[in-house]
């Protein structure tokens, strides 16, 4: 199940979200707009989502967050965009990294808390 949405997702939805892959669950996150979409088999099925809804290619990034380690990770195949000095699929400007794992914290806060 995919569920794109604006607020922090209950813990019904992360259960809903774990449908694909269990304890990881893959997100693309606006960070100019702060929208996460998620539960994704593949990461451009969520950044088509947010391009569908008016999103910027330029403010969007994927990565995922293992919900037993709590991990966040920034890399998706989607970020790989020289046009934004993003060589990698890692995302690497260190302030688009903490943008994003801050907004995973607060879509995901049902786990950090």
């Amino acid at each position: 199940m995919i569920i794109t949405k604006a607020e922090p997702f209950s813990k019904e939805e992360i259960k809903k979200l774990q449908e694909k892959f269990d304890t990881y669950i893959k997100t693309v996150i606006d960070v100019g707009k702060r929208i996460c979409s998620a539960g994704v088999d593949r990461h451009f099925e969520a950044e088509r989502i947010l391009l569908e809804q008016g999103s910027s290619q330029s403010d969007l990034w994927g990565g995922g967050v293992d919900l037993e380690s709590k991990t966040i990770d920034g890399n998706s195949f989607i970020n790989i965009r020289p046009q934004d000095g993003n060589l990698s699929n890692e995302i690497q400007d260190a302030n688009i990294r903490k943008e994003f794992e801050k907004l995973t914290k607060y879509f995901f806060k049902e786990i950090y808390e």
